[in-house]
């Protein structure tokens, strides 16, 4: 069953039709099936500020820790931690390495 079943034409509401219901059924299906590259560029994002927080680390004057080099290595390696069963609710909820002291 749909959700949508009326529109508003001129200030009165009017039933939608089943070219419009399918229609709008369809732009539902492909916003879900998007849904998981959406939260991989999410990821990617938030990998990349993650990793600017560190970029001085990686200065020729500054000496990395090995923490530091595994953290950022870790964060570089995480989109591909992603497998294609995954879903876009499992994306979201990926575990950030955490950043050493």
């Amino acid at each position: 069953m749909s959700i949508y079943k009326t529109k508003m034409v001129n200030g009165v509401q009017v039933a939608l039709t089943s070219e419009e219901i399918a229609e709008l059924e369809a732009r539902d299906v492909e916003w879900n099936n998007g849904a998981k590259d959406r939260a991989m560029v999410n990821l990617r994002m938030k990998r990349d500020d993650l990793l600017k927080e560190t970029d001085y680390y990686a200065l020729s004057d500054v000496t990395m820790s090995s923490a530091m080099t595994t953290y950022r290595q870790a964060l570089r390696d995480l989109p591909s931690t992603i497998s294609d069963d995954d879903t876009a609710e499992d994306v979201d909820n990926v575990t950030f390495p955490t950043k050493p002291e």
